[in-house]
């Protein structure tokens, strides 16, 4: 199959980006042709500092590398350097309904936390991200559940293309992490865990250090009760927590629940601080090896320019071909 997915370069990633993303990418690797792609032109809808942006691809990268994620069998680049993907998305406006736009949950909540910040961007960010997977004909895309609704949207972008011009895009499908999917914040379980929150005991970066890991899973939200029980309405923090335990040991919850049966929270903060820092070690130790290969690095994100660019100007071909524009 063909797999397509990004991540921005802004904000730290943390291990909600790892469960609900790249965990995915990992698996898919082995047989499938992926193309996996540092979003910046979706990272500029917001505040950001351009000084650092070019910085921030760099660690995306190594981050990507240091995941596991191999050059050799999938395509790693930087969404900027492929034009097509902004002329696809202009091209794209053309057929996408206005209402569709503003019905999208993502750029409600953004608009509300920042009401200078309502631009236009902001508002076809869904477009330049269908643009992005249906570019490359992708058939499945692995995402978090809250990117959910804009697949859905470049699916209905593409087949009000295809039914306006002719079969030309393939339509695709979301493919979401099962358990897991959705990490909360550790200071307020009600909320997915996110790298834009502005408190940043509320996540756990993939290189955060053993200490700040110890530091942030002992401050984590419970509940006044005792009991250690997986119910996400009633006990929210302690869920979280067992969500945690779990996807990083590879157990199933019951099991999780029978093993922190009659324990104490303090317990409970302390096995998940333990296997989360043992699980984060490798993360942390390649980090550090990337780090000094720049050209390495580079070198890795011009050939996945190179192969990305030509996927897309057959596609582009195509395209304005059927538009009347070629």
């Amino acid at each position: 199959m063909r797999i397509f997915s990004g991540i921005q370069p802004t904000g730290d990633l943390h291990i909600g980006n790892y469960f609900g993303a790249i965990k995915q990418w990992l698996d898919f690797q082995h047989e499938n042709e992926c193309l996996f792609c540092i979003v910046d032109l979706h990272a500029i809808t917001v505040p950001y500092d351009a000084k650092k942006l070019k910085e921030r691809i760099t660690e995306k990268t190594i981050i990507y590398l240091a995941a596991g994620l191999d050059p050799e069998k999938v395509i790693i680049f930087v969404q900027s350097r492929v034009k097509e993907h902004t002329e696809l998305a202009w091209l794209l406006n053309t057929v996408t309904p206005l209402g569709e736009l503003y019905r999208m949950t993502q750029f409600k909540d953004k608009a509300k936390k920042n009401k200078k910040n309502e631009n236009a961007g902001l508002l076809n960010y869904p477009v330049l991200m269908a643009a992005d997977i249906l570019l490359y004909d992708t058939q499945v895309v692995p995402v978090g559940e809250d990117q959910n609704q804009h697949v859905e949207l470049a699916r209905t972008i593409g087949k009000k293309f295809n039914q306006t011009f002719g079969e030309t895009f393939v339509l695709p499908k979301s493919k979401l992490p099962s358990f897991g999917a959705r990490i909360m914040s550790l200071s307020d379980p009600k909320k997915k865990m996110s790298k834009s929150d502005p408190d940043e005991k509320s996540r756990i970066s993939l290189f955060d250090s053993p200490k700040e890991i110890e530091k942030k899973i002992k401050s984590a939200v419970t509940d006044t009760q005792k009991t250690i029980k997986y119910d996400k309405e009633k006990k929210p923090g302690i869920s979280n927590l067992l969500t945690i335990y779990s996807v990083f040991s590879g157990e199933k919850m019951e099991k999780v629940e029978k093993e922190m049966k009659g324990k104490s929270y303090k317990a409970l903060k302390d096995a998940v601080s333990e296997i989360t820092i043992a699980s984060l070690e490798p993360f942390r130790r390649k980090r550090e090896e990337f780090f000094s290969r720049d050209v390495y690095i580079e070198e890795i994100l011009k050939q996945g320019e190179k192969r990305a660019r030509t996927l897309a100007e057959a596609k582009m071909g195509e395209v304005r071909k059927k538009m009347g524009i070629s």
